[in-house]
């Protein structure tokens, strides 16, 4: 902590070129083939709320056919065309589609580039007192690489023969066979595309993550000062950079089997009563390789939106978060884990039940670190002078999703229960509200808390409360219901289900589940339109609206390239110095010195200020010397 900072003059100069870079740009260079982290992270958040809307919107179209099975649907041909049956029922073949297409867009599209692209890009050099990411250059192709990726999933989405319809887990023999059915074709050969072009830009975004966290950190950010969100956001990337590769090997070989005739994943396939020549291969194989990510992927997904939580949740609260090592931990902890429980998604595939057993007592062993962090929301909580913003909401309905549908994955996690429930809408519920929903609340309250910061204007307080009370009630009004049904044996993936006599009883609640869906969707637009209504009119926000400790709210409203107009900040505490006995206000910002704040000091700080006074005396040295 009493060392010089070797690069605080670079620093500056840097800065002085990113400048006169932003100020003499066109606007092609300053805002569409930017290198600005603020810039690129906002193109990623557009570019997710993009593919929010239309994944939503896929999700309501087939839970229509799923909640009202008789009614006639026909005054959707002007949008579906032929998809639609000249009976007004979709076609069963788009339903699969439009199921695929989901699952692939809301996972990846949406809580996997829209969550982290938007956020790690914004505040990791925000937080850790960085002018920009490591690289400018990688972090432009990252966007690039995936919108061009959403470029070719969103052409593929208006094929003749439709987009992918294997599910979203695109298992062989359905993805490895062209003829299999119409989606098999062309529009899983996009999706293979589409998906491998993600994989780069995931790779380029979560390398350039990790090398700013550990590398361009400010002077005095020691990663004991780290808040919350860049622990989540560097674990977050080291789990993508290890994973993601083990999904693009499994597509390569799956493109090798649909075009150059090999058989890694097929075995005596017959197609119309004709054997096809492949031998050798296993299906199995691509669920390994898939899952080796899948799971994994699921802490992509939510680790971000938890760290955005942990920040949120202690700025309103006033109080420090709970256990700031044991939240750090626990993190660590589900990032190693999350390597090790991947077949608990494969207990149906004739596993040994030794091995069986062993990712059984793995997948409860990972609850452990979970319920330690909804703990300590919870603590952080209790008696703290909670101020309900839009974004305090929004994260405290993360946690409660994050609790109620955690409970459900111990249901799952469990061999022996899990072949009972595996492929039901149980399933469904689970995955929606521990990872979907809570997910998504994360992202939303990152949106309400850093739009100042990103836009310079607040947005209107009272629309982002009827947007959370309409999707809160909404999200668990959809998937609730569906609990129920999956534990009855209701299955997933059923495109009809009124053949069935006992299912007959819960046409009620399907009927209820997709108004939900409509409403939850509706809902949605409230939220766009005081999004791009703030953007433009909001009330102009102050420096730190929020009254928080962490660096980003000690740049200027509009930050430009480079972020701090002169040097960057020096830190000297943590970031969770809120209502600490003795101070003069509730919070502490990270760049006060413990010299000026004596009355509030613990016995350890007092002895920090000796090494203040020392760096300070360096710094004046080396001014002298220059």
């Amino acid at each position: 902590m009493a060392t010089l900072d070797i690069h605080s003059q670079a620093d500056v100069h840097h800065h002085d070129d990113h400048d006169h870079e932003h100020d003499h740009g066109n606007f092609w260079t300053n805002y569409v083939f930017s290198q600005d982290h603020k810039v690129i992270a906002k193109q990623f958040l557009i570019t997710g709320m993009f593919w929010a809307l239309i994944g939503g919107t896929m999700s309501v179209i087939f839970r229509l056919q799923l909640g009202f099975p008789e009614a006639d649907l026909g005054w959707l041909r002007p949008f579906l065309g032929g998809w639609i049956t000249p009976e007004g029922k979709i076609d069963t073949e788009f339903y699969l589609a439009l199921v695929t297409m989901h699952g692939t867009i809301m996972v990846f599209f949406v809580l996997t580039a829209g969550l982290s692209g938007t956020f790690s890009n914004f505040l990791i050099p925000l937080q850790v007192g960085a002018r920009d990411m490591a690289s400018g250059f990688m972090n432009m192709l990252s966007y690039w690489f995936f919108f061009l990726s959403s470029v070719i999933m969103f052409t593929s989405i208006f094929l003749s023969t439709g987009p992918a319809s294997g599910g979203w887990t695109i298992y062989p023999p359905l993805s490895a066979l062209p003829q299999a059915m119409s989606g098999s074709g062309l529009g899983m050969t996009l999706w293979l595309v589409a998906m491998a072009l993600f994989i780069v830009s995931s790779l380029l975004g979560g390398i350039n993550y990790i090398t700013t966290v550990i590398n361009m950190r400010t002077k005095g950010m020691s990663f004991s000062r780290l808040p919350l969100t860049i622990w989540a956001f560097f674990f977050t990337a080291i789990i993508g950079v290890l994973s993601f590769p083990v999904l693009f090997a499994a597509a390569l070989l799956l493109i090798f089997d649909r075009s150059m005739g090999t058989s890694f994943y097929l075995s005596d396939i017959y197609i119309n009563g004709e054997a096809l020549p492949n031998q050798g291969g296993s299906p199995i194989l691509f669920q390994h390789l898939f899952w080796f990510l899948g799971h994994p992927e699921v802490y992509i997904v939510i680790l971000p939106s938890l760290g955005i939580t942990s920040e949120i949740i202690a700025t309103n609260s006033r109080k420090p978060i709970f256990g700031y090592k044991a939240m750090v931990g626990s993190i660590l902890f589900i990032t190693i884990l999350s390597f090790v429980v991947w077949a608990h998604h494969m207990f149906v595939t004739g596993m040994n039940p030794f091995l069986g057993s062993i990712f059984t007592l793995l997948t409860l062993i990972i609850a452990v670190p979970s319920a330690v962090k909804i703990f300590n929301y919870v603590t952080t909580l209790w008696k703290g002078n909670i101020i309900f913003t839009p974004a305090m909401l929004f994260s405290i309905g993360l946690v409660s999703f994050f609790l109620s549908g955690g409970i459900t994955g111990i249901f799952l996690g469990n061999s022996a229960v899990d072949i009972q429930l595996h492929d039901t809408y149980f399933v469904v519920a689970h995955f929606h509200l521990v990872m979907g929903s809570a997910s998504f609340f994360g992202m939303i309250a990152g949106v309400y808390h850093w739009f100042p910061k990103m836009f310079g204007r607040m947005m209107d307080e009272r629309l982002g409360k009827i947007h959370f009370w309409i999707t809160f009630i909404g999200v668990y009004l959809v998937f609730f219901p569906m609990h129920y049904i999956g534990i009855a044996g209701f299955p997933r993936r059923y495109y009809s289900w009124t053949n069935f006599e006992l299912f007959n009883s819960f046409a009620d609640l399907n009927m209820l589940v997709s108004a939900a869906a409509i409403l939850t969707l509706s809902a949605q637009f409230i939220f766009l339109f005081n999004f791009i209504y703030s953007i433009f009119r909001g009330k102009a926000a102050t420096a730190n609206p929020w009254k928080s400790n962490t660096l980003e709210w000690t740049t200027p409203r509009h930050p430009q390239h480079g972020n701090w107009p002169g040097e960057i900040p020096t830190v000297y505490r943590w970031p969770y110095d809120y209502s600490k006995p003795g101070a003069k206000e509730d919070y502490i910002p990270q760049t006060v010195p413990f010299s000026e704040t004596p009355e509030s000091n613990l016995p350890h700080e007092n002895d920090l200020i000796k090494l203040e006074m020392e760096d300070n005396n360096a710094i004046i040295v080396e001014g002298k010397q220059h």
